[in-house]
């Protein structure tokens, strides 16, 4: 079955102020049967002047829960969006560097 991995990702200045919130795409997989409570491992997120990217840079993996599932009967195809756990990201402290 075919999954399209979202994230929610809050962006917190140092002040904690939200700056903004996204719906951060990891991309479409094929796996099997996710249910709510399965854990997907990831690249870590970052920040790329405002952009939430992957951080790849020290090959860490990060774990996250899936929170949500959801099938779209309207849609044709049928798609299903799997929602991981939200994540906030400061600015300052999760920057991956400057886009070339």
């Amino acid at each position: 079955m075919k999954y399209m991995i979202c994230q929610m990702v809050k962006i917190v200045d140092m002040n904690d102020e939200i700056m903004s919130e996204v719906l951060f795409n990891h991309g479409e997989y094929e796996a099997a049967m996710l249910s709510v409570g399965s854990t997907v491992v990831s690249y870590p997120l970052g920040l790329k002047e405002f952009e939430v990217v992957h951080d790849k840079r020290e090959g860490r993996r990060e774990r996250f829960r899936v929170i949500d599932v959801e099938f779209d009967l309207i849609a044709q195809p049928t798609s299903t969006r799997v929602f991981l756990e939200p994540v906030t990201l400061i600015i300052g402290q999760h920057d991956v560097g400057q886009m070339v």
